[in-house]
């Protein structure tokens, strides 16, 4: 009985690895958006630069895989829908410019309900929205994972060997520069390409006298950067209009396209895509 169990659960394993194969290779580029702690603004960096790359014309997809925190939907004005099931599997939820997005939020019974599994659990959820949803043909597919570097992140890291790298958010604090050194190792100890580090929340330009005010100290990111040996993307000032268009789940990067902070995300995804490009 065990024998005939056990051979049942290596088919099956076998039929969800053929599976994710399946659907993976249709997508070009798999990246995953990582920080060492939270409260740094992971997410934020997350849904603008697949906004900035939908709007330069590529097919962009969204995993959030904050099993227990998920605000994606929120950010692209998705909250509140559900994902549709069809013959072929699942099928995401499509936000601005056609991004494709996928959450834990689209299954839970109320904005209010918690999550609360193990591991193992969060593993299989990862597993099913890597293989199950229907992502079609993508340039990029984006992995917004969760602070620090557990279960989710090195569920994504095991599943996906073939992942193009890993873009990693801080903050210029000396706090989050301590920590975000934690994520690059981790990264480089799985033999995941670091394609750069984002210090976010760097500066504050005034609206009304143009006085720039660095709130957390500046530079954190890159000496870091410098000091392990990675690339640095670029920095993205403090403005009140990101956490707006946020709340109101409206992307920044096209509505305020000439501000100083959508500018720094296009220049980011130029330093991404010269990057990808150099590693073919």
């Amino acid at each position: 009985m065990k024998a005939q169990m056990d051979e049942e659960r290596r088919k099956r394993l076998i039929e969800e690895q053929k599976k994710l194969k399946d659907r993976m290779s249709k997508v070009k580029h798999k990246i995953a958006v990582i920080s060492g702690k939270g409260g740094v603004g992971k997410s934020v960096v997350t849904a603008n630069l697949a906004i900035a790359l939908a709007a330069k014309g590529y097919k962009v997809g969204v995993l959030d895989a904050d099993i227990h925190g998920p605000c994606i939907p929120k950010m692209l004005g998705l909250h509140g829908q559900q994902l549709k099931v069809g013959p072929p599997g699942i099928f995401p939820a499509f936000g601005p410019l056609g991004v494709k997005v996928v959450s834990m939020d689209f299954l839970l019974p109320s904005e209010e309900a918690p999550v609360i599994w193990r591991g193992p659990l969060k593993m299989t959820a990862i597993r099913q929205f890597l293989a199950d949803i229907v992502w079609g043909e993508l340039d990029f597919l984006l992995i917004d994972l969760p602070p620090g570097t557990g279960d989710e992140a090195l569920s994504v890291v095991q599943l996906l060997p073939e992942m193009d790298g890993v873009v990693i958010v801080t903050i210029p604090s000396e706090v989050s520069q301590i920590v975000v050194k934690k994520a690059v190792v981790f990264a480089q100890k799985l033999n995941v390409p670091v394609i750069g580090i984002v210090e976010n929340m760097s500066g504050f330009v005034c609206p009304k006298c143009g006085t720039h005010v660095d709130i957390f100290r500046t530079g954190g990111g890159e000496a870091i950067a410098k000091e392990l040996w990675v690339p640095f993307l670029g920095k993205i000032p403090v403005d009140p209009k990101i956490c707006e268009s946020s709340d109101k789940g409206i992307p920044f990067i096209t509505e305020y396209a000439d501000s100083p902070a959508a500018k720094a995300f296009g220049e980011i995804v130029d330093k991404i895509l010269k990057f990808l490009d150099k590693e073919k």
